[in-house]
């Protein structure tokens, strides 16, 4: 029975510490070179027996050092077998790489495959690789280790290839020929020497010496050590030293250097004793063509720096050290990690680069929000808050930095971090008590949890599907010649956006929904008229409109309608003024005389006079009147007009929009006989209900709202306005074989039909007719043909509707605050038609409550309607059957008592929401009286 020996190793050799009975009897040539290298006194800390190891899972855990072996414990004996030979050949193969590359130190060396006898020149790392595999499988002469060549530390091999630069040396590449050579021995420096830069004199570790910085291997050793003892104190003196140090944490958890035998022997198959010549010489194309299809170094120096993190190594060493019970270093570790952000936070704030680089910083946030308990316990409350105000320091360079390592190797943990980040944001709202002079704003931890969590939505988008630049849409919309010149829209920068070159538009498939963004509780509690006037106002002052991916689309709306309500007021207090001091008489509102049989033409005609003359009235509050009613308008009158307008605009007889009845949505008709500016005041009506707040009954495909934002269409809206030709289309790209031309028959010419049916043709290329679409071109052919569909067709009518748009929201903030899918929200309302939730909302007035008879019977008659039967209901209540964005709980609908029992049938205020239902004696008579009000119902009067 042998016994299994400890030892720390070079992560290089991946050899399994149990197979040295196997290893031996395979390499018997070779036996004693193999046992000096393997088991030497300097790395021989402790011997275990097999019944130790049974009693410890944890030791047996780091024996096991290879992750393959990890990965196959269930595979049969075998395939174990093969993976421990590998292993032991390897790290032979090993042996005569760095003979080959840097020699035996022996100045006196007859070996003519050793770099020391002076025969093996000029020889690249490559060539080198497949030499030693090509001596192993021949059993050359291998070396014996000469006392003068001195072992490299793990410390020296990372500096070697990765060494630390400063912003002038940032570009400067790294010569992968003079690699280090790893070694079995793990030095550790001094604690002394625990803020020294990474090319310090390394000093070996002794067990009274603190460590100054982690390894895998390393802090595996030390739980199992005080695990065994039972006493530990030495893993708490450990984590405290360095997760409190900024030097000591960037040093942890490295990569160590690879080399070319790792891609060579990951091609290789099967026994490598029996590789041949040509075997070997294969090795080296597959591996030459590998880096001929890899970017240019040059090319990745940012991204470069960041891999220097072993994230596979940190995760492990995080779980392996929480399987401990955390009452045991959560005190510690919370303690040092407070004491690294204040570290951090006066690092961030004095800046200097010489002391601190960005990449270190960087490093640091990283391995801190890797923890797992980060969003629980005292974590939770007293370490993560204090990160994040240090967070809050950032320049916007390491932002992106940051940003760019979560998205790339971070990727995975990106949902983690943000529960952690909703957890602390969720947990601050609760337990802090906001009053008038302490809002939700000044909480620093609250505003500091944000400010990191938009560096993780810029990683969420970066790190998911981004689209071409092609496809950002020139704005080259004319509004000058309407009169009184329009404000130029100036949005805010976003600086970290602007540094990572990357628009919310540009992602259409983020890494983790947008929706997961949202936090809820913070949403409820934000008084969004503070901050409307902290965005407005004061640049230091925090306001979350300046952050809107952290809050739902119901908050959101609050913020438009307070910058529309102002621009309403100063419109009405300018037109007061000039009242007074010209002597004119300007409305202060833009007043509206319709008469419900004309209601297009009236409509329509009076917008474009308003439009020619004095564009900025549509910035005036609307407010309706039918010819012939008695209706006051306070909002319901609006949302009836709207209604009705929306309905003769899309009617098939006015052929300005296409009905797809695949989808059920409406689009812009090519070929319409209407002129550009019926077009224009389609978008002025759309424009004039989100700047009053109504919401329309309008079907547009997602792609017209992505267009309003900036973006063209492309292959992948037509998925959602034409599900058929989306499949078509798609198949038509899947197909692979070569009769593509035979089976589709299909032309760079499409077709497609005017409004009397009549079949026009159009060519995406030139001679289209005469092209036919390939295997080489079926892609441009898809991209054209979308092209046409979305963006060229209906490019004059687009224009035109975009223009009248643009004429009144220019000056709104609604392309910083709503992403395309939440501008449909906002114009189109929730899809979630919950009754229950509207019953729960209610108010009740006039001697009615929840509990009387006659609101018991009312919601039952209401539950029991069909959904066509409830849209009515709220048409006749609240003058929109549309749900208002956020679903029926923010309708806040009103029931109130109408006099005793008659036969008078239910009426409504539709502008205060307010539902006046008679107290009727049987619940027959109310459905009764309820049905026909609903049914019936046209019209304004006074009551």
């Amino acid at each position: 029975m042998y016994q299994i020996i400890a030892y720390t190793y070079t992560p290089h050799a991946f050899l399994i510490h149990f197979a040295y009975y196997i290893y031996f009897h395979y390499m018997h040539a070779n036996k004693n070179t193999l046992e000096n290298d393997f088991f030497t006194p300097s790395i021989s800390k402790e011997i275990m027996s097999n019944e130790e190891i049974k009693k410890n899972p944890r030791k047996r855990q780091r024996r096991h050092s290879s992750e393959e072996l990890l990965n196959d414990q269930e595979a049969s004996s075998s395939d174990i077998l093969n993976k421990m030979k590998r292993a032991a050949a390897k790290k032979l193969i090993e042996r005569y790489f760095y003979q080959l590359t840097d020699g035996c130190g022996n100045p006196q060396c007859q070996n003519k495959f050793c770099a020391s006898s002076g025969e093996v020149n000029n020889i690249t790392p490559n060539q080198a690789a497949a030499k030693a595999i090509e001596l192993f499988s021949k059993e050359a002469q291998l070396c014996e280790r000469h006392p003068t060549k001195m072992a490299r530390t793990q410390e020296d091999s990372v500096i070697s290839i990765l060494p630390e630069t400063n912003n002038e040396e940032s570009n400067s590449s790294v010569d992968t020929t003079q690699l280090a050579v790893p070694c079995n021995e793990m030095a550790l420096t001094s604690s002394s020497e625990s803020t020294s830069k990474a090319n310090s004199t390394v000093t070996s570790f002794t067990d009274d010496e603190t460590v100054p910085y982690l390894t895998e291997e390393k802090l595996l050793e030390i739980i199992d050590e005080c695990e065994t003892c039972k006493q530990y104190s030495k893993l708490i003196r450990t984590l405290g030293q360095v997760f409190s140090n900024i030097s000591s944490l960037t040093r942890s958890f490295r990569q160590t250097p690879s080399t070319p035998i790792d891609a060579m022997l990951d091609i290789a198959t099967g026994d490598f004793m029996t590789l041949k010549k040509e075997d070997v010489r294969s090795l080296e194309g597959e591996k030459d063509k590998d880096e001929d299809s890899c970017v240019d170094a040059t090319s990745c120096e940012g991204v470069r720096k960041r891999m220097e993190l072993d994230y596979p190594s940190l995760r492990r060493s995080y779980a392996a050290l929480f399987n401990l019970p955390n009452n045991i270093f959560e005190s510690a570790m919370v303690n040092a990690l407070v004491s690294l952000a204040g570290y951090l936070q006066m690092e961030l704030q004095t800046r200097n680069p010489k002391t601190c680089s960005e990449d270190d910083i960087v490093d640091v946030l990283i391995m801190a929000f890797e923890i797992p308990a980060l969003g629980s316990g005292d974590f939770l409350e007293t370490a993560f808050p204090a990160l994040c105000r240090a967070t809050k320091w950032l320049t916007v360079d390491i932002q992106a930095k940051l940003a760019y390592a979560w998205a790339g190797p971070g990727c995975s943990s990106l949902r983690s971090f943000l529960e952690n980040l909703h957890q602390l944001v969720t947990l601050r709202v609760i337990l802090s008590q906001f009053h008038p002079d302490f809002f939700v704003q000044d909480e620093n931890v609250v505003t500091a949890a944000t400010s990191i969590m938009r560096v993780l939505y810029y990683s969420n988008i970066l790190a998911g599907a981004l689209e071409s630049p092609e496809l950002n849409q020139d704005d080259e919309t004319d509004l000058s010649n309407l009169g009184r010149k329009l404000h130029q829209k100036v949005l805010p920068v976003d600086e970290l956006a602007a540094q990572l070159g990357i628009n919310v538009l540009d992602c259409r498939k983020p890494f983790l929904p947008f929706s997961e963004f949202y936090n809820e509780p913070l949403s409820d509690v934000v008084e969004m008229d503070k901050d409307f006037a902290n965005y407005k106002g004061d640049i230091h002052k925090f306001s979350f409109m300046r952050y809107p991916f952290i809050l739902t689309p119901a908050t959101k709306t609050l913020g438009l309608y307070y910058d529309n309500r102002i621009r309403m007021f100063s419109e009405r207090r300018n037109s007061f003024l000039q009242n007074v001091s010209l002597g004119t008489n300007t409305s202060p509102y833009l007043r509206l005389r319709v008469r419900r049989e004309h209601i297009i033409d009236d409509a329509l005609v009076a917008l474009e006079m308003v439009a020619l003359e004095n564009p900025i009235d549509l910035k005036k509050q609307l407010v309706v009147e039918f010819e012939g009613e008695q209706g006051i308008d306070e909002g319901g009158v609006s949302k009836e007009f709207f209604q009705l307008v929306v309905e003769e605009i899309f009617n098939p007889d006015y052929a300005m929009f296409t009905f797809q009845n695949d989808s059920q949505t409406t689009w812009f008709n090519p070929t319409s006989f209407e002129t550009e500016s019926q077009f224009t005041l389609i978008g002025v009506v759309l424009g004039l209900a989100i700047y009053n707040n109504v919401i329309l009954s309008v079907n547009f495909p997602m792609v017209l709202y992505r267009k309003l934002m900036g973006k063209k269409g492309s292959f992948e809206d037509l998925a959602e306005w034409n599900p058929t030709l989306y499949n078509s289309l798609k198949q038509l790209l899947e197909y692979t074989e070569d009769d593509i031309e035979d089976v589709f028959m299909q032309t760079f010419r499409v077709s497609y039909q005017d409004v009397f049916g009549t079949l026009l043709h159009h060519d995406l290329m030139e001679n289209g007719d005469q092209t036919a679409v390939n295997q080489n071109n079926k892609r441009e052919f898809v991209k054209l043909y979308a092209d046409f569909l979305l963006n060229k067709s209906v490019e004059k009518q687009f224009k035109a509707f975009y223009k009248g748009f643009q004429m009144v929201v220019d000056e709104s903030p609604l392309e910083m605050l709503f992403r395309p899918e939440e501008v449909e929200l906002l114009i189109c309302g929730s899809k979630n038609f919950d009754f229950i939730e509207l019953e729960n909302a209610t108010e009740y007035d006039g001697g009615y409550t929840n509990s009387t008879l006659i609101v018991r019977h009312f919601w039952s008659v209401v539950h029991a309607f069909s959904s066509e039967e409830q849209r009515k209901l709220l048409q006749f209540t609240t003058g929109s059957d549309r749900v208002p964005i956020g679903g029926l709980s923010k309708l806040k609908m009103v029931i109130a008592r109408n006099g005793p029992d008659s036969d008078r049938l239910p009426t409504a205020h539709t502008c205060f929401n307010v539902l006046l239902l008679p107290e009727y004696l049987t619940k027959e008579k109310l459905k009764d009286r309820l049905i026909k009000a609903i049914n019936y119902s046209k019209g304004f009067g006074m009551l």
